[in-house]
């Protein structure tokens, strides 16, 4: 099958927007403040955009706080007026996924449920306050499967009725100008996923040298 071009994707939905004078409210579901910072810097000024941090499968307790503080950093040093709302992440929402995820390997299926989880989240809270489209930052990184991602915003656009927001921010370098921008604002940066089984995958890399 085909793949879509996501990227150009998006630049239609932003071009036609930008014809009918258009500045969409978005809601974005954000992994991490580095993440954030090219995604930022590319569409920002095309959509009205508040930062919605629903990740509850983070490990430990004091990396979902860093990774917090981090992005209200990002924030401060943007001097941009989008609010960053910070939901329930409660780790008992991963649970069924991590029985998935311990025989798994990042990249499988359990990643799939962990993206759903994450993008249906925030699309419900996107239809609960009136927010135009909902989108993520997630397909920034070149470890993350932008067809999934965009797969299951589409499907959720269908279901809730709130636009989503494809796209591929790798692409155009977006992920070495997001490691270059998150260098100039000194950003905390972390070296794995986020749950218990990517902490330990990364533990065990860091071992083997």
């Amino acid at each position: 099958m085909q793949k879509i071009n996501y990227d150009l994707k998006m630049e239609e939905i932003i071009k036609e927007n930008r014809k009918n004078g258009k500045k969409p409210s978005l809601l974005m579901q954000v992994c991490c403040a580095p993440c954030s910072t090219a995604v930022l810097n590319r569409i920002y000024d095309d959509f009205k955009i508040d930062l919605f941090y629903y990740n509850p499968m983070i490990y430990p307790a004091s990396e979902l706080t860093k990774r917090v503080e981090t992005l209200e950093k990002l924030k401060e040093e943007l001097k941009i007026s989008s609010k960053i709302i910070f939901p329930a992440n409660d780790i008992n929402d991963f649970h069924e996924i991590a029985k998935i995820r311990k025989d798994d390997h990042e990249g499988g299926k359990a990643c799939y449920l962990c993206y759903k989880l994450r993008l249906e989240e925030a699309c419900k809270y996107a239809l609960a306050h009136g927010y135009e489209y909902f989108s993520t930052t997630l397909s920034i990184s070149p470890y993350k499967n932008s067809q999934w991602l965009n797969e299951i915003g589409g499907n959720l656009e269908e279901v809730y009725g709130v636009k989503y927001l494809y796209s591929d921010f790798k692409k155009k370098n977006g992920y070495k100008k997001s490691i270059d921008l998150s260098k100039d604002y000194g950003l905390y940066r972390q070296d794995y996923c986020g749950c218990i089984f990517s902490f330990k995958e990364m533990e065990e890399k860091h071992r083997q040298g």
